[in-house]
C-alpha cells in the first residue's frame, strides 16, 4: 500500500505553476500578493542602485568644480541652468537666496544667514526624501512577507486536513499536493523577504553616506556665508568669491 502511494506521489507535478493551479483561492491570493511584492521590491532595488550611483557621480563632479578655486558666481553660472545633482540644487537655492537678500543699495538684508540655512535645509530635506523613497517598502516586505507566506501555509494545511476528513483517506497521494501548495506559500514569502532585507540594509548604507555628504557641504557652505556676513563684506553677488 505504501509503495503504491509513493508511486502515486512520484507522478504528481510539484512544479510551482502546478502547485499554484491546485491551490485554493486564499492560498492563490497570498501567492499572487507575494509575487507582486517581490517584483516591486526588485524594481525598487534596481532603480535605487542606478539612482545612488548617479547621485554619487554628480556629487563628486560638483565638489570638484566648487573647490577648484573659481569664484562662487562662476560656479553658480555654470550649474544654475542644469541642476543635475542634489548638491547642485542645494547650492543654487542658497545662491538664489543670497542674491535676493541684497537690497537695491547693495546692502545685505538682515537675517540672511538664517534664510540661506533654511533654504539649504529645505532643499536637502526634499533630496533626502527622494533618495529614501521606496526603502520603507523594502523594509515592510522584509518584515511581513514571511508572515504572509506562513499564513498561506497554515491555511493550506487546514484545507488538507479538511480534505482528509472528507475523503477519509490519509495516503500520500491525497496529502502531498495540499502540503506542497501550502509550503510553496512559505517559499514565496522567503523569496520575497530575503532580498528585500539584504538590499534594504545595503541601500540604507548608501543613502546614509549620500545624506552625510550633503550635510557636510551644507555646513561648509554655511560657514563660508557666515564669514562673509560677520566680516561685513557686502559685495555684489557678481564679485563674491
Amino acid at each position: 500500500m505504501e509503495i503504491q502511494a509513493l508511486e502515486a506521489v512520484g507522478i504528481i507535478d510539484f512544479s510551482m505553476w502546478s502547485l499554484f493551479a491546485q491551490a485554493g483561492i486564499v492560498v492563490k491570493s497570498v501567492m499572487v500578493l507575494l509575487l507582486l511584492m517581490s517584483v516591486w521590491s526588485w524594481t525598487i532595488i534596481v532603480h535605487k542602485y542606478f539612482m545612488y550611483g548617479r547621485a554619487k557621480r554628480h556629487a563628486r563632479s560638483f565638489k570638484e568644480l566648487f573647490w577648484a578655486g573659481q569664484q562662487v558666481n562662476d560656479v553658480y553660472a555654470q550649474v544654475k541652468q542644469q541642476q543635475t545633482g542634489a548638491l547642485h540644487r542645494i547650492f543654487c537655492q542658497a545662491m538664489e537666496e543670497w542674491i535676493r537678500s541684497h537690497g537695491s543699495d547693495g546692502e545685505l538684508i538682515a537675517g540672511v544667514r538664517v534664510r540661506i540655512d533654511r533654504a539649504m535645509d529645505n532643499t536637502m530635506t526634499k533630496e533626502v526624501e527622494r533618495l529614501t523613497r521606496g526603502l520603507t517598502f523594502l523594509a515592510t516586505v522584509g518584515s511581513t512577507a514571511p508572515f504572509l507566506g506562513l499564513f498561506g501555509t497554515v491555511w493550506g494545511i487546514i484545507t488538507v486536513f479538511r480534505d482528509i476528513g472528507l475523503q477519509e483517506n490519509t495516503n500520500l497521494a491525497v496529502v502531498a499536493p495540499g502540503i506542497g501548495e501550502a509550503l510553496a506559500a512559505t517559499a514565496l514569502g522567503l523569496l520575497a523577504a530575503i532580498p528585500a532585507v539584504v538590499f534594504h540594509n545595503s541601500l540604507s548604507d548608501k543613502s546614509d553616506g549620500l545624506v552625510s555628504e550633503f550635510g557636510y557641504f551644507v555646513h561648509e557652505f554655511s560657514a563660508i556665508i557666515s564669514r562673509e556676513v560677520e566680516q561685513r563684506i557686502v559685495p555684489e553677488p557678481e564679485s563674491w568669491q
